[in-house]
């Protein structure tokens, strides 16, 4: 019995979440009180064999402060049971999340009208805080549309087995921020950059014109070269400490061609040794 621990930031898109996963038949809870999860896991093992194989639990921060305070603790005590537990959060940035509550008319749900939404939104995010620290899995949605977030929980969250590390290599471009979930960072904005060739500036690192020019630099071969000796020892290290997601970034200066050529070619080496690798895109559309 596997159960996915769903929480994050109001607007952040935690009902989506909880949604999709109840549209690919998981057992979801809503808002559930958060002193009840450890009696729905004693009834979960109780009655595993006629639940569905995974079971989603909505958690936020309409939970008394002391009671998410002691999250930490209570996690540990359901993985002692065996049941195997991942917890996934999802955030936005500030603005982000403004301009979706201006735009839905929405009341935050710590918004008591003593607070401007602002402080409501910084507020939520301190009391999250315990939750956040043990997050297996951070999404950010601030650049993520709906369709996008479907698709991911269902590559990252629902297609993966509970006992095996989700692999997924990203690329960005730094001018628009470095990704808040990554674990690994690597730059490769010292490579040749095919925006500087105007044949090759409206083309991406998916296009084989841009893959021949960078095939063709060796300062790309002793790159790539360095990154699969790095990760092949590394990611075999995070995956024997029982993770259960690994998110490894690439970044350019716009995240259209090197980084995205990089993360392409990483995806395909490491797919020829290990399942659930995914390869994303954040600035391609």
């Amino acid at each position: 019995m596997r159960i996915i621990i769903v929480s994050g930031l109001s607007g952040s898109g935690k009902t989506i979440a909880l949604q999709t996963l109840e549209d690919l038949d998981c057992y979801c809870v809503d808002n559930l009180p958060f002193k009840l999860i450890r009696p729905l896991a004693q009834e979960i093992l109780a009655a595993s064999a006629t639940l569905p194989p995974i079971v989603a639990v909505g958690v936020d921060a309409r939970n008394f402060f002391d009671e998410l305070t002691r999250f930490p603790a209570m996690l540990a005590e359901l993985r002692a049971n065996d049941l195997s537990v991942d917890v996934l959060f999802l955030q936005a940035e500030e603005e982000v999340l403004l301009k979706r509550y201006s735009e839905t008319r929405r009341r935050h749900p710590l918004d008591l009208g003593s607070v401007s939404l602002r402080e409501a939104i910084c507020h939520e995010r301190q009391l999250l805080e315990p939750v956040v620290a043990c997050a297996d899995l951070i999404i950010d949605t601030s650049d993520t549309n709906l369709y996008q977030l479907r698709e991911l929980i269902r590559s990252r969250v629902h297609d993966t087995p509970g006992e095996a590390m989700s692999l997924l290599f990203e690329s960005f471009g730094f001018k628009n921020g470095v990704p808040s979930d990554a674990d690994f960072v690597f730059d490769v904005r010292c490579l040749p950059n095919p925006h500087w060739e105007p044949q090759l500036r409206p083309l991406t690192g998916r296009d084989q014109p841009v893959i021949d020019f960078l095939d063709n630099q060796s300062e790309v071969r002793d790159m790539m070269d360095g990154l699969h000796r790095f990760l092949a020892e590394w990611v075999p290290r995070f995956e024997e400490s029982n993770r259960s997601y690994l998110t490894v970034a690439i970044g350019c200066t716009g995240g259209q061609h090197r980084s995205v050529f990089i993360a392409e070619a990483l995806g395909r080496y490491f797919s020829t040794m290990r399942r659930h690798v995914m390869v994303r895109h954040r600035e391609l559309k």
